[in-house]
């Protein structure tokens, strides 16, 4: 898959090699299996038309950044991303997609009319024969674009058009919101099946106050660079850690920390089972597999260090250890 970032790094309209282009369009928050029916059926059109149009072929998601949402209402503090942009573009990677573009995002982009688009865009940058979109999918100044449009103003346009039925796509059950009211309430499990895949967390490994160390949990404390990314509820959750493409098993810690009465930021602990080694200011990826519990006040820290090692036990349990 090439990534191109803006109009100036794709070069598709116009090479002779790629005469032919499929194209969807979307935010793509999360890449859930509402988008993946997207994704699945342009990558079926794109063997389609090069079996029978050209062997040339290739297919264009059209993606924005940042989230449109996030220009348009400032003012509003309630979005919170099921991924961030590079998760986004890890996912895509997954579905066979040729090119991803990624448009940035603004005020004066949220001007253009979707007749501006459609030609500007589809036709003179990305030579569009097929355009694939959701059903509820709208573009152009204040979302003005739709199915409708495009199909009644068809015979101006030198591309077909295929709609994503709404049966096919909410016949299982998805919407972005769904997804995130389930992780805001720890819900995890419910996440990973309507995403299609694990809900996923990057951070940085930074330094804390050690205090795991001394009960016997050490713990890699992580810092999340997107403030916009939803952060699951507070808890104890059984996880995968990923760390330079190596797999191992953890338990999860989100929350204040209310037991050891430091009144601190909410903070993300992982204690990964049988490792050792300094980590500092690297990358780690949290793959969320289930909740173990809520967040629990102890009396002290005998109480919690015993209690940690039941949800040590039920982790290892969920993990299948």
């Amino acid at each position: 898959m090439q990534v191109h970032y803006g109009f100036e790094d794709i070069q598709i309209s116009g090479i002779p090699q790629l005469p032919y282009t499929v194209v969807t369009s979307g935010t793509f928050d999360g890449v859930h299996i509402g988008h993946q029916k997207i994704l699945n059926r342009l990558r079926e059109v794109t063997l389609s038309e090069k079996k029978n149009e050209s062997q040339y072929a290739e297919n264009v998601v059209i993606t924005y950044h940042p989230h449109p949402r996030l220009v348009l209402f400032p003012e509003q503090t309630d979005l919170h991303l099921l991924s961030t942009l590079e998760e986004k573009i890890a996912l895509m990677e997954k579905y066979q997609i040729d090119h991803l573009l990624i448009i940035p995002f603004s005020k004066t982009f949220s001007q253009m009319s979707s007749a501006d688009f459609i030609q500007e865009i589809l036709i003179n940058k990305l030579n569009t024969k097929k355009l694939v979109i959701g059903y509820d999918h709208r573009f152009g100044k204040n979302r003005e674009g739709s199915f409708e449009y495009l199909h009644q103003n068809q015979h101006l346009y030198p591309f077909g058009i295929e709609e994503i039925p709404r049966q096919d796509i909410d016949n299982v059950g998805i919407s972005s919101t769904k997804i995130r009211n389930a992780l805001d309430n720890g819900n995890v499990e419910i996440a990973k099946e309507y995403l299609g895949h694990f809900y996923t967390l990057t951070g940085k490994v930074v330094r804390g106050n050690q205090i795991g160390r001394t009960i016997d949990y050490p713990t890699a404390n992580l810092e999340v660079a997107d403030k916009h990314k939803l952060i699951p509820s507070d808890g104890i959750y059984a996880v995968s850690v990923i760390h330079n493409s190596l797999v191992y098993k953890g338990m999860l810690y989100i929350g204040t920390r209310t037991t050891l009465g430091e009144d601190l930021q909410r903070s993300i602990e992982v204690n990964i089972f049988d490792f050792d080694k300094d980590i500092y200011e690297q990358n780690l990826t949290i793959e969320f597999v289930a909740l173990i519990r809520k967040e629990m006040k102890f009396s002290g820290i005998e109480e919690m260090k015993m209690q940690l090692g039941i949800d040590k036990e039920n982790v290892l349990m969920r993990l299948g250890s």
